[in-house]
């Protein structure tokens, strides 16, 4: 681990290994009110879950977002997808989000959490922002995703762009916007696991 209190600068994080995220395999696409309620049941007995949201992005001023369009959560093995125009997971999303016993992790969730609410008007509990978690850790300023995983894994956490601008609302999501979508939550839990191990 990063002892200095420094996150790696990104010359240095381009140079390290590539961090191992979830693969296809293990990433699950809730399409109906059964695989909603599968998920739901080995969410809440985890306890604590990666999560993360994506939007279709806006691109003039002043206009609203109407997401989000993509609600993630992940287990350290699997992840699940809901997609918000699945009218027959809309049941289990809300019980997932409305949870204080559910802890949500996951990084920069300050806007996340203003479209939901903004979206079925309430602000979930049970939000632990992993942006804030390296200050106690001496780090003076707060630590995004891949400066996380550099420091307490020596690995390059790689997002893509164009995906992160990409078409969320779309019905059918591509591969590409699966893997991102699911490691985005993935990253969050295991950063969070790896917080909480007791440092040697």
């Amino acid at each position: 681990m990063n002892s200095s209190n420094t996150p790696p600068t990104k010359d240095e994080i381009a140079a390290m290994e590539p961090f191992d995220g979830l693969g296809l395999e293990n990433i699950f696409v809730v399409t109906n009110a059964q695989q909603a309620e599968i998920a739901r049941s080995e969410l809440m007995a985890a306890g604590a879950v990666g999560f993360d949201t994506e939007s279709k992005p806006t691109f003039h001023k002043g206009q609203k977002s109407e997401g989000p369009h993509v609600l993630q959560f992940s287990l350290v093995q699997k992840a699940f997808i809901f997609q918000s125009h699945v009218t027959e997971s809309e049941a289990a999303v809300i019980t997932l989000l409305r949870s204080p016993n559910l802890i949500k992790i996951g990084f920069g969730l300050k806007g996340d959490l203003q479209e939901i609410s903004d979206r079925y008007g309430f602000r979930p509990p049970g939000i632990v922002d992993l942006d804030k978690s390296f200050k106690t850790r001496g780090y003076r300023s707060s630590l995004g995703a891949k400066s996380a995983i550099a420091v307490l894994f020596n690995r390059k956490f790689r997002k893509s762009k164009s995906v992160t601008m990409s078409n969320w609302s779309s019905a059918r999501l591509t591969n590409s916007q699966l893997i991102y979508a699911a490691n985005d939550a993935y990253a969050a839990i295991r950063v969070y696991h790896a917080l909480r191990e007791p440092e040697a």
